[in-house]
């Protein structure tokens, strides 16, 4: 952990554990606004960068190999995918939803794809009453670059809280991991809608997990 982590206590972390040890379904991917599901639980929405590692880590947090997909082609998730936290066979009440968004900016997709990735992004944040947080993904490796800086105006002017979460830590040095969470969270506590407080990650090795559910939870709250 570095000074830049929130830090929960061992009750947070525990009782978020057993949430996402329970069930978790995945609902449905929606192409267009007109294809979301009803707004009938708090949602926590996933942006980064194409390549990322946004599907690994939502793996990670959900304790499951395969909820969602991943792929070594940046840019295979081109549509909003929910995933149902709670619940059970007989309709016991959804406890909240992971919105997986689309990765953004990966050079090779034709633009007017870009485009309509885009809008579909933008009207959803603006528009999605039950969103509770963005948790956005920055790459450990290489830190925030301008099409991060985009999607954290664009959220600021959609005035959507949201935190930064690092990926990939374990990929780095930790002399450069320090160097690169330091830079991050000074930017992050510029931003008008940024949580002040990161969260470092590792989908392969378990790191900051613990700490992403318990924020999870809290958003919620």
């Amino acid at each position: 952990m570095t000074d830049a982590e929130p830090v929960f206590t061992d009750d947070q972390i525990e009782a978020a554990r057993k949430v996402f040890a329970g069930r978790i379904d995945f609902l449905k991917s929606a192409p267009a606004l007109n294809f979301l599901p009803p707004a009938q639980a708090p949602e926590i929405a996933f942006a980064g960068r194409s390549n990322v590692g946004k599907s690994s880590l939502l793996n990670a947090l959900a304790g499951r190999k395969a909820l969602a997909r991943t792929s070594v082609t940046p840019g295979r998730t081109q549509e909003l995918n929910f995933f149902d936290v709670g619940g059970n066979e007989q309709g016991g009440p959804i406890v909240f939803r992971l919105v997986d968004m689309p990765g953004y900016g990966f050079a090779k997709a034709p633009k007017d794809m870009v485009k309509k990735w885009r809008f579909l992004v933008n009207d959803y944040l603006r528009g999605r009453q039950v969103l509770k947080r963005a948790l956005v993904l920055i790459d450990s490796r290489h830190g925030i670059k301008d099409v991060d800086r985009e999607v954290l105006e664009m959220l600021d002017r959609a005035a959507v809280g949201y935190r930064l979460v690092m990926t990939k830590a374990d990929k780095v040095k930790a002399s450069d991991l320090a160097d690169t969470v330091a830079a991050t969270q000074a930017e992050a506590r510029k931003r008008a809608a940024a949580h002040p407080d990161l969260i470092v990650t590792s989908s392969e090795t378990g790191m900051g997990i613990p700490e992403l559910r318990a924020a999870v939870i809290e958003a919620i709250g």
